[in-house]
């Protein structure tokens, strides 16, 4: 390891020496040798001090890979695991604290730096780093990169594998597995530039270079991740076209919040999500209206409402500043507070300031101020009062019930929620469609129902409007049955993120003539948003045998880490004494925790609660 010769201001560096990623029999060994030479902040990225310089020393940094157990956070995965079955495939998974486990760094979002990486891969072996400048020479098989701009270690992300790229604009490329690069490129051609220019408007130039998409495998753990230059996603979002564009649009608006300026403590991980989620929002509404904003902000805070409903309005971790304690991994962290109740919080500061553009302009200088360096939240307040003084003048900080220290440390729902009534054209038929089928008489009801054709309808209308059957489940067993016949074959044959939820009334309301159709997906799903909840439902009501048979059937076309906390779902779901042998491929007694499990996103509440992995959907 050799750290570059200049160093930008306040942050470190970091370079990787050559890394194999080819795979060594047996051990899987990856060994990175070299030298380094550190640069010690005294406090945070952004703190005065005098920077102190340790001597350089050597070091051997071994990487281990363990197939078997999914331990660490380089995810090894056989061909067989992926979409083409032809090669294999390896990524990284940096958020929030996995990069330890890739190579030595400090990894807290306090700490920036720029970083190079030399790679050795085999041939026919594509690699890909989240880096501004990359070079390849074919002769040796090894691969160049270099950040020149200074990031948080969690940002540091690698794939390789049978990718194959196509461009979809003047500074974009998805990259893909062959089979899939078609549908990749059909979908985000022209949509991802017009994005781009969308969020530089509002909030200035994009300061990264290229703005690239890899998608990849459904063992990817979360939907998104923000890896600057190249996002990475999961490709089973792919077919759900709604879902897939707020996802990158995300993910674009992470390059001002998140990745340029980024929150200093993981105990204020919403300065990053909840200002990506407002940028995504204001995005949107530039480019496809303020009716389709309003659904999709209404979904969501439907979600985030089932999730309060669950956990309890006391829940510590419904704050916006969450308190880490000693040996949490920050993950847990993560929820859809973090995402929507930062989100209302940053809405309700755009409302005070009187008119949403020049709150955009606040944005923009906010992020010229602090790019490439980490915050906290005072900084951003401060920030803004400076911006608008007249607000300062009327003390908004301390207004009775919404002071911003109250937004802040306050368990519970946001203290204030946008109007949504510029989307009431499409949030109002849910709403009516959905009284009708829990209308009585319900033969009157049905008919009515029936005459209302869904299959024109966006997919976050009919996925709220089967969000509120599922909050309403069980629902009495003539209503399921005339919602299986009015709905089931048309629902079949849309998304999976439609499918998912329906065939979830189904198993919540135990209707044994459409379980056919779960076992079908399940056997087709290989992805944990995709798995997870059906599994989690499965084992909570009577289905439990049902649940233990399809995954003993499918298991083997699972990742190590998603089958294990399959396996302690049944596990759970089995009660004591009742686990999965481990000849039939259930947890041995040695097994570890899934480090994804499902417990991570939702404080302690054990897998099979009535909230599930589609209510958080993490993007990160």
């Amino acid at each position: 390891m050799q750290i570059p010769g200049s160093w930008p201001q306040k942050a470190l560096g970091w370079g990787l020496g050559v890394c194999s990623v080819e795979q060594a029999p047996q051990t899987g060994l990856v060994h990175v040798e070299g030298q380094q030479k550190k640069k010690m902040p005294p406090r945070a990225a952004h703190s005065e001090g005098t920077e102190t310089e340790r001597p350089e020393g050597s070091f051997k940094d071994t990487c281990e890979h363990w197939p078997a157990s999914g331990r660490g956070r380089i995810w090894w995965l056989d061909p067989e695991l992926t979409y083409g079955n032809a090669k294999p495939f390896v990524f990284t998974q940096g958020h929030s604290v996995c990069n330890r486990s890739f190579f030595p760094c400090f990894d807290t979002p306090a700490v920036k730096c720029t970083y190079s990486a030399v790679v050795k891969a085999p041939s026919g072996v594509q690699v890909l780093m989240s880096a501004t400048q990359s070079t390849y020479v074919e002769e040796e098989g090894v691969y160049r990169f270099h950040m020149e701009h200074p990031v948080p270690a969690y940002l540091v992300a690698l794939v390789a594998g049978d990718l194959q790229p196509a461009d979809i604009g003047p500074r974009s490329r998805v990259w893909a597995e062959p089979c899939l690069l078609p549908t990749a490129t059909s979908k985000l051609s022209g949509a991802v530039e017009q994005w781009l220019s969308a969020a530089e408007r509002l909030y200035g130039p994009y300061m990264w270079g290229r703005y690239d998409i890899v998608f990849l495998p459904p063992s990817f753990p979360i939907v998104a991740m923000e890896n600057p230059c190249l996002t990475f996603i999961i490709s089973s979002i792919l077919e759900s076209d709604e879902f897939l564009v707020i996802d990158v649009i995300h993910e674009v608006a992470h390059s001002w919040f998140g990745n340029a300026v980024t929150n200093a403590t993981w105990e204020e991980m919403w300065l990053s999500e909840g200002l990506a989620t407002y940028a995504q929002r204001r995005i949107t509404t530039e480019t496809y209206g303020a009716a389709f904003t309003c659904l999709e902000t209404a979904f969501r805070l439907d979600a985030l409402h089932r999730q309060m409903k669950l956990l309890g309005e006391d829940s510590p971790v419904s704050k916006l500043q969450v308190k880490l304690e000693p040996g949490v991994n920050p993950s847990h962290l993560m929820n859809l507070f973090t995402y929507e109740k930062g989100y209302c919080f940053v809405y309700y500061l755009s409302q005070l300031c009187g008119d949403p553009q020049r709150f955009d302009d606040f944005l923009r200088a906010y992020v010229e101020k602090y790019k490439f360096t980490s915050v906290v939240a005072q900084d951003l307040l401060d920030s803004f009062l400076s911006f608008f003084p007249e607000l300062k003048e009327q003390s908004v900080d301390c207004r009775a019930g919404l002071e911003f220290e109250r937004w802040l440390n306050a368990t519970g729902p946001p203290l204030a929620e946008p109007d949504l009534s510029q989307g009431s054209s499409l949030t109002r038929p849910v709403e009516a469609l959905f009284q009708l089928w829990t209308a009585e008489p319900l033969d009157q009801a049905a008919a009515s129902a029936s005459a209302i054709d869904i299959s024109k309808w966006r997919t976050f209308q009919t996925a709220l409007f089967l969000d509120r059957l599922l909050d309403g489940s069980p629902l009495p067993q003539e209503v399921v049955m005339r919602l299986s016949k009015c709905y089931s074959s048309l629902l079949d044959s849309m998304n999976a993120e439609i499918r998912i939820r329906w065939l979830q009334i189904v198993v919540r309301n135990d209707y044994y003539p459409d379980l056919h159709r779960v076992r079908r997906f399940l056997e087709s799903q290989m992805s944990r948003m995709y798995t997870i909840p059906l599994y989690e439902d499965l084992c909570t009501g009577a289905l439990k045998s049902f649940a233990l048979e399809v995954f003993y059937q499918t298991q083997g076309r699972l990742h190590p880490n998603l089958r294990r906390t399959i396996q302690q779902i049944l596990s759970q779901g089995l009660g004591p004494g009742a686990e999965p042998s481990a000849e039939q491929g259930g947890a041995g007694a040695d097994s570890e925790v899934d480090p994804e499990a499902p417990a991570l996103l939702l404080g302690d509440d054990a897998p099979g609660a009535a909230i599930s992995l589609r209510d958080v959907n993490v993007s990160a």
